[in-house]
């Protein structure tokens, strides 16, 4: 085993590849998350550092993005809801956005420990890469999942009460009376474990749905960059350049929907939960 910067890639593997043996949760998937997460930092402090009354620039970008997801989250949460939640909601999308255009630079997952072939064009099998994108990682989409339903069952309570959300999933809809109401009352009960139900799989579906699409886009790279390994050199390592440069392209379109997706979900939630505390607004 020796370090090689030869652009190539072994098997991909659900599990992120631990660095150090004796540290299991310093995988490549952590230190690609640092990486990202700090680079998101150092760029919106570069460009709020200097305030300007005329934006322009980076400041003008960092604003225009601010304001497009304010109104886009806010048609989606409602508008009482929207300064409590925006933080949350616009992070995400930011996050999953960035990991996953960032995941798709050259040398992410190309870079590491594996066994080098012989020759300068030979291609390379990487065991284990330096770097894993972050939502190529279950571990990371469970988590950002599973923390945002702890926040909205924080938000929804303190918006609603624990009486009104237990009422608004268990409780009929609409008046309960003569000699079916026992027998409706029974169906909102089964209806209201079903919403239950739904409501704990919620983390399962958002981290499976993101996982899915970056893994597999992950995968399809993989796939197009290994197509030509068979070939002699050096057109395998040409091929391993051209055949999976139209798909960087789609992975950067399929990078932007999934964060929009699973942040837009996130904001579905929240309403369905608080909708009907709106003024004007209606219950689910």
């Amino acid at each position: 085993m020796q370090a090689t910067i030869i652009l190539a890639a072994g098997e991909i593997t659900v599990q992120p590849n631990r660095l150090f043996p004796s540290l299991g949760w310093f995988t490549n998937s952590f230190v690609f998350t640092v990486i990202v997460t700090g680079l998101i930092v150092i760029a919106a402090r570069a460009a709020t550092r200097t305030m300007e009354l005329v934006p322009k620039g980076s400041q003008n970008f960092i604003e225009a993005l601010v304001e497009t997801l304010y109104s886009t989250f806010e048609n989606i949460v409602g508008r009482h809801m929207i300064t409590k939640v925006f933080p949350v909601i616009a992070t995400l999308f930011i996050f999953i956005c960035a990991a996953n255009w960032f995941g798709l630079v050259p040398g992410v997952g190309t870079i590491g420990w594996g066994k080098p072939g012989p020759g300068v064009w030979s291609l390379s099998e990487i065991d284990r890469p330096l770097l894993r994108p972050a939502d190529a990682d279950l571990n990371m989409t469970l988590g950002m999942a599973v923390m945002f339903m702890i926040l909205w069952l924080i938000w929804t309570i303190r918006d609603v009460g624990l009486l009104g959300l237990v009422k608004e999933i268990f409780g009929p809809k609409g008046e309960v009376k003569g000699a079916l109401g026992p027998f409706l009352v029974v169906i909102f009960l089964f209806v209201g474990l079903i919403e239950v139900l739904s409501i704990l799989l919620r983390p399962v579906s958002l981290s499976l749905r993101l996982f899915g699409n970056i893994f597999a886009g992950e995968t399809l790279l993989h796939t197009m960059t290994n197509l030509g390994a068979a070939l002699p050199a050096p057109l395998n390592w040409i091929t391993s350049v051209l055949f999976p440069l139209p798909f960087f392209f789609l992975e950067l379109l399929v990078g932007v929907l999934q964060a929009l997706v699973f942040s837009a979900l996130c904001g579905v939630y929240i309403r369905l939960s608080t909708s009907h505390a709106e003024p004007g607004g209606a219950g689910h």
